[in-house]
């Protein structure tokens, strides 16, 4: 038999058969992305389905850094967010000091004494010369101006108290009554040296 006839022989109503085809790769590839930048945007955008947080904040820290707050929390805030305007261009966002520029306030013996009289003359009056921390002498050459005459009580207060408290530092409060104090006792606006320093009751 002819292939022309095996032709006319096949029937017309015959069902068509379905032919495998692969998925392209891009359509993947295109998903995966999609699926990608989707976790991304929720991880920063939902707030992990808690019903406290809303837009425009990414998590409850966020939402909770906005917050008013009070007592002991807004003195530290307060102390912290001067010591990052005025402090911490010297000695650091960390306490660490710069070399040659400012000494470290973390682990400090000045900062952690039990008093803080000494302390609270420093930013007061500034502070000239060679200091001993931790039984290491270091030399600034160019000092420390009396960057907190400028501040109020309150103001230099919390942020004495911030520092007191912070980068592993554990000692007490410092109090807007406590500068006062000493403000009103200066007899000299001329930077101390660590002998003055020394003189000085903790």
């Amino acid at each position: 038999m002819s292939d022309e006839t095996k032709s006319c022989a096949t029937p017309s109503n015959a069902e068509p058969a379905a032919e495998r085809s692969h998925l392209p790769i891009w359509i993947v590839l295109v998903m995966l992305a999609l699926l990608y930048l989707g976790g991304i945007y929720f991880d920063h955008h939902s707030g992990w389905f808690d019903k406290q947080v809303y837009s425009p904040y990414a998590n409850a820290a966020m939402l909770e850094s906005y917050q008013p707050q009070s007592g002991a929390a807004a003195v530290l805030a307060q102390g912290k967010k001067t010591y990052e305007s005025i402090c911490g261009t010297c000695h650091g966002a960390d306490g660490l000091g710069k070399f040659n520029q400012a000494p470290p306030l973390a682990g400090s013996d000045w900062v952690t004494a039990k008093g803080h009289n000494r302390l609270e003359h420093i930013p007061l009056l500034g502070l000239n010369g060679p200091i001993t921390i931790k039984g290491q002498q270091m030399s600034f050459p160019t000092g420390m101006a009396a960057m907190g005459a400028v501040l109020s009580d309150a103001d230099l207060a919390a942020v004495l108290t911030y520092i007191r408290s912070s980068w592993g530092n554990k000692a007490d409060e410092v109090t807007a009554d406590d500068i006062k104090a000493v403000r009103a006792s200066l007899k000299t606006k001329s930077p101390l040296t660590l002998e003055q320093l020394t003189a000085l009751p903790e």
